[in-house]
């Protein structure tokens, strides 16, 4: 058995107060799929980076593998995808490519093609083909499935599901499931190891949780309870111990001595109860630290007087003479929030620009009823820069509620304080979802609102959506979500010309 040992890691970054990580140790076998889940800004990709030497850092962390990263850094995009694939691989050999994008259903044509020409997709599938045929690599993930559709993601899923030896970073819930064997999470206060799938890890984490909550509430009862036990007998012990000076009625003098073994017996009895109370008090400070315990977001979709929001009929889109949708048909009614679904490349972002009046060169008819307030969320959020304050004032929202909302999504008060040029890309993608919510609108439509997003933050949102029912359009891969939002769902997928 091999292991990866990580010892009393610290790390913070350079100028900060804030560590990342504090006195951390565990293991890692190097034969195991593992699953990296956590709060956007937790430190994945950072830990990532720590095993890749790319930060200097106190403790120690020792491995016989060497590690390598995805996304793979391609230095040539212009290269063909089969010189690509041998940078690489240097040792793979020709069939052994061949075999290995077989597995992950990509045609060997594309290594003819310069690697730009390939989709994102493909791209994904051959650089992980190629780092999983370097020798004696363990394979450091980060979060391949954002450029992947739900046939994309099943099909790497099942890739993976016959490997071993990777650390895979993924908030996609159903993805996880498909293809690791345990679980790494970082917590509001450590690092847990778990054996077992994701659906595994999270119910035993809801039961634990379930569990300390009811402990908590047990000891916070019981600490209220015994508090004022203890300051009742003590109230009782002085003024026993007061009657000692006290003239009896008949006259005589009190027993002095039989009165003080009286008072010192009930302060004994007042000790040992707030001896009790403070050892319930230090049970309960270890209970609760691991909780989740995600604010409830709100939305305020506008009210629209007619109950058809849009339609399109006989909507073909093309770009040169490549035809991306094909002949569509559908109409939007107030309250569904309808899921667009189909492979990369079939049209469903240009769909969405499209229907919000950009330059989309189509055919056919596209209605939007007059005077429909749209609130969009982009599907790319690396154009954010500059600080949050100018944000707001350019979109025009109320920048305490906007700030509210991100707090509700775990975000830190001295986050505020930083340029959004460098936040992660999660919480970018945050920045985004919080300005939509703070903008009221009759639509809503959002293009892939989920990637990089954490679990916890998805919940929420999966919460907010079912709770609220906006009318939405909106493009996402994530099945679970779509699963839980969607009223209904919109394939673009082409038709197959060869049946």
């Amino acid at each position: 058995m091999s292991l990866i040992n990580v010892s009393n890691l610290s790390f913070a970054y350079e100028g900060s107060c804030d560590p990342v990580f504090t006195d951390v140790s565990f293991q890692v076998d190097t034969g195991w799929k593992l699953g990296f889940c956590g709060r956007n800004g937790r430190g994945k990709t950072t830990f990532l980076k720590l095993l890749m030497g790319s930060y200097e850092y106190s403790g120690n962390i020792t491995a016989s593998v060497g590690f390598e990263y995805f996304p793979f850094t391609v230095d040539d995009p212009c290269a063909s995808t089969d010189k690509v694939m041998y940078r690489v691989a240097p040792d793979a050999q020709f069939w052994q490519i061949q075999k290995e994008l077989s597995k992950l259903n990509v045609d060997e044509g594309v290594l003819c093609r310069p690697f730009e020409t390939l989709s994102s997709g493909e791209q994904t599938k051959a650089l992980l083909a190629g780092l999983f045929l370097r020798e004696n690599a363990f394979l450091l993930i980060d979060e391949p499935t954002n450029h992947l559709d739900m046939a994309a993601r099943r099909t790497v899923a099942r890739y993976l599901h016959g490997k071993s030896g990777f650390i895979l970073v993924s908030h996609d819930r159903a993805f996880l499931d498909d293809c690791v064997d345990h679980i790494l999470s970082i917590n509001k206060c450590d690092i847990e190891v778990m054996s077992g799938s994701f659906s595994v890890w999270w119910d035993q984490k809801k039961r634990k949780d379930a569990f300390e909550l009811a402990q908590n509430e047990r000891l916070e009862k019981e600490i209220d309870r015994l508090k004022d036990s203890a300051a009742r007998t003590a109230r009782w012990s002085d003024k026993v111990e007061k009657s000692k000076n006290a003239p009896l009625k008949s006259g005589l003098s009190a027993d002095k001595g039989h009165i003080g073994h009286k008072s010192a017996k009930m302060m004994k009895r007042s000790k040992v109860t707030e001896a009790r109370r403070q050892n319930a008090v230090q049970e309960s400070s270890r209970l609760l630290k691991n909780i989740e315990t995600p604010e409830e977001l709100k939305i305020h979709p506008l009210r629209y007087h007619a109950s058809r929001l849009l339609s399109l009929e006989n909507v073909a889109i093309s770009f040169g003479d490549r035809q991306v949708v094909h002949d569509l048909r559908f109409s939007l009614e107030q309250g569904e929030r309808l899921a667009i679904v189909g492979g990369n490349g079939c049209g469903k972002s240009s769909l969405l620009k499209l229907i919000l009046g950009q330059d989309i060169p189509y055919t056919g008819k596209v209605s939007v009823s007059s005077r429909l307030i749209i609130s969009y969320l982009p599907q790319d959020a690396s154009f954010l820069a500059g600080d949050l304050n100018g944000y707001t004032r350019r979109l025009e929202i109320d920048q305490p509620l906007f700030k509210s909302i991100l707090r509700k999504l775990d975000f830190s008060r001295a986050q505020f304080e930083k340029d959004m040029g460098d936040y992660s890309a999660g919480q970018k993608k945050k920045v985004l979802l919080a300005a939509s919510l703070c903008q009221q609108a009759h639509l809503y439509i959002w293009d892939e609102p989920l990637n990089y997003i954490d679990l916890y933050s998805r919940i929420q949102i999966e919460d907010l959506l079912t709770a609220y029912k906006p009318t939405m359009l909106f493009v996402e891969h994530d099945r679970a979500f779509c699963g839980q939002v969607a009223t209904r769902v919109l394939d673009l997928t082409p038709p197959d010309k060869s049946k």
